[in-house]
């Protein structure tokens, strides 16, 4: 798996543009975004447009899923797989979202 380093910019201007002072809610959508689509890579065996000998299957879209935090509502994009189903661990079911980003922090 490659590293990328994480542009920030798209983050930073909807900072700079948003006047009701919520910057909590898009780092948090940000950081949970980030850890979805490393964590489908993790199972796909490669990034996203990327053909290699490895891979065992293709994404095929994505499916929204709305999740509930302290910063507020956040809306999250939850990658599709053409074969098999992918549902990310720091999502787990039936299981506060705070206490679950709590945990993959404490583990990293």
């Amino acid at each position: 798996m490659t590293h990328h380093d994480c542009d920030l910019s798209e983050v930073l201007s909807a900072l700079h543009s948003d006047e009701s002072g919520d910057l909590v809610r898009p780092m948090v959508a940000f950081l949970y975004q980030a850890l979805i689509d490393a964590e489908a890579t993790g199972v796909v065996q490669a990034e996203r447009h990327e053909r290699t000998l490895s891979r065992t299957t293709q994404r095929n879209g994505s499916r929204p899923r709305l999740v509930s935090t302290k910063a507020g509502d956040v809306e999250l994009k939850i990658p599709t797989l053409r074969k098999g189903s992918f549902f990310p661990s720091v999502l787990e079911r039936r299981r506060r979202i705070d206490q679950a980003l709590y945990a993959v922090v404490m583990e990293a």
